[in-house]
């Protein structure tokens, strides 16, 4: 019988980070080891490996994905609790785990752990404090203690340069919201196993639905403290245990969460978000070439780039499709360089990044200077020739000229031009067409009085370009 082994939700072989790859990336004595295997036994022993999502942001912990059977998601820096939130709003029953060091949580990061705390958000965060920066080369971190040498105090901390160290666990535990917080210690072997102990009440917390547990473990460096791993251990109980009391700060109940957004089930708000409920979706769609049309709209600020890109992703959203929407713009408000970048599948989108479009909807020639030799062989160009007095150079794509700023100023108002070419290119392309245009547009305008206005720029699109067909 065997009576040792790794968890079932830990892997035997990191083929993630290698074939054939048995050790980790950790270096000898560090506490990250540790602190993995407790979390993998937890997960085997309730059986919620499936169920678990690694949130990594950057720190030694951001290659977790090589050693757990579970999804991991590599945040920026500081942001893992944001996603956290994020993903715990859209999907309730996903296990969350934060997995961040004392230089991203504590520095970068404090702003978003603490108004994660204190919104209550059910989430476990497991915060690994060794008191200093330990991917990038040990500088100082937020927790270094006063007089510990690192690469950025060569001569000690100082609080009168330096500031004092941050106490994390104590500052979240004057909000009224966490439900667990406790700091524990892997300096003893009793230590360790209280650290179980409050990583199992953590996630244990979140099955049951019932609020943020944060869990503070001091764990040591050896490499960056410059001490052999036993010497490290002992620094630590002499020195961080001294000044980070290990304690439970806080163990409640708390109130058992719906893990149910009341705005989630008020279609009237749902409707001013442009948030459309699937069983809302229209899912009569016309099949996408390979699956995915990236459309790049480019021009520059004031002309409704932007809100053009936003209405052609919702309006694919309406027809049941996927589409993400990325804007690109200058530091002018009005007048400098805007693009909008969107992507509409028939499956889920990998990137919103559209670097080479299949279709390029353009508004001024500086935008198809830019653009121009980037589309795809066999795309299509749609020209605005009120404003761009060149043809388009290429002889291997499509390419459709109308005078949208002409149009749009019979319409009676310039700023629907780029509506007119958002039209014009639901006519050619019929991924998306008029009467969805129709029906999202008031959704996405701000303000009611333009809506009018705009319907009337679709109908002159229309009108356009069933006298002048491709």
């Amino acid at each position: 019988m065997i009576k040792h082994q790794k968890p079932e939700a830990f892997y035997d072989t990191f083929e993630r980070k290698g074939p054939g790859q048995k050790t980790t990336h950790y270096c000898p004595g560090c506490g990250h080891g540790t602190v993995h295997k407790l979390i993998g036994e937890a997960l085997s022993d309730f059986d919620i490996a499936d169920k678990a999502v690694f949130l990594a942001p950057v720190g030694c912990g951001v290659f977790i994905y090589y050693y757990f059977n579970s999804a991991s998601i590599q945040c920026a820096h500081g942001r893992a609790p944001a996603t956290g939130t994020a993903i715990k709003r859209v999907h309730d029953d996903s296990i969350v785990i934060s997995y961040q060091g004392d230089g991203d949580l504590g520095g970068i990061g404090a702003s978003e752990i603490v108004h994660a705390a204190n919104r209550g958000e059910n989430l476990t965060v497991i915060f690994i404090n060794n008191a200093i920066y330990g991917m990038t080369g040990g500088q100082m971190a937020p927790t270094t203690l006063l007089g510990q040498k690192t690469k950025t105090t060569p001569f000690g901390r100082d609080k009168d340069i330096d500031g004092m160290p941050l106490r994390i666990s104590e500052l979240l535990n004057t909000m009224e919201a966490p439900v667990f917080i406790e700091r524990t210690t892997l300096g003893t072997p009793k230590g360790v196993m209280n650290t179980r102990k409050a990583i199992r009440k953590a996630i244990q917390n979140q099955k049951d639905k019932k609020g943020f547990s944060f869990v503070e473990i001091l764990a040591p460096c050896p490499i960056n403290w410059k001490m052999t791993p036993v010497d490290a251990r002992k620094w630590l109980r002499e020195n961080l245990e001294k000044f980070y009391e290990v304690k439970n700060f806080r163990d409640k109940d708390g109130e058992k969460q719906s893990g149910k957004y009341p705005w989630m089930e008020n279609a009237e708000l749902l409707e001013l978000l442009d948030i459309v409920k699937e069983k809302d979706k229209q899912t009569t769609r016309k099949t996408i070439k390979n699956g995915e049309e990236k459309v790049k709209i480019a021009g520059f600020g004031g002309q409704g780039i932007m809100s053009v890109g936003v209405l052609l992703s919702n309006c694919a959203i309406k027809k049941g499709m996927e589409s993400t929407w990325l804007p690109s713009y200058g530091p002018e408000m009005r007048g400098g360089t805007a693009n909008a970048s969107v992507v509409i599948a028939e499956e889920q989108i990998g990137t919103p990044v559209v670097d080479y479009p299949d279709t390029l909807i353009t508004m001024t020639i500086p935008a198809l200077n830019t653009f121009e030799k980037n589309v795809n062989p066999g795309g299509l160009i749609i020209v605005n020739s009120s404003l761009i007095n060149r043809k388009v150079q290429r002889d291997d794509v499509n390419v459709y000229y109308v005078p949208a700023t002409e149009l749009a100023n019979k319409v009676g108002l310039t700023a629907t031009a780029a509506v007119i070419m958002l039209g014009i290119y639901a006519q050619i392309k019929g991924i998306i067409d008029t009467d969805i245009l129709k029906l999202i547009l008031p959704q996405s305008l701000s303000k009611a009085k333009y809506v009018e206005i705009n319907l009337k720029a679709i109908d002159a699109a229309e009108e356009y370009y069933k006298n002048n067909p491709l």
